[in-house]
């Protein structure tokens, strides 16, 4: 018998779902995913900040791999703070289309990118 516990989790679940940094602060909230339609790898998870009862917040994509689920604090955890993501390079429009700023993301947060 398997008594391993379940990885797999919905989108829909992530969504919502809150980020902390390793000191226990909360940084943000993940809005969406952003998943490679051809590898089927999830490339980011667009995490909304800032802001207060929804007004002025900021969403940017942070590298999937940059994030790791904490069962005890019931969300992600990451090594990153809020000014990192803040201060991440600028996207222009069709950012999901433009492996030049894709390239300069990943090497912005020192992530190996989820296309190799």
């Amino acid at each position: 018998m398997n008594n391993a516990v379940g990885t797999l989790v919905s989108s829909a679940n992530v969504n919502g779902t809150a980020v902390y940094g390793r000191d226990g602060s909360h940084i943000g909230t993940i809005d969406h995913l952003m998943i490679d339609k051809l590898s089927g790898k999830v490339a980011y998870a667009v995490m909304g900040f800032g802001g207060f009862l929804g007004m002025g917040e900021e969403h940017m994509p942070v590298p999937w791999n940059a994030l790791s689920y904490d069962t005890a604090m019931g969300g992600f955890v990451t090594d990153l703070t809020e000014d990192q993501v803040s201060g991440a390079p600028a996207r222009s429009e069709g950012w999901d289309r433009d492996r030049d700023w894709e390239t300069r993301t990943y090497d912005y947060y020192g992530i190996p990118p989820y296309w190799i």
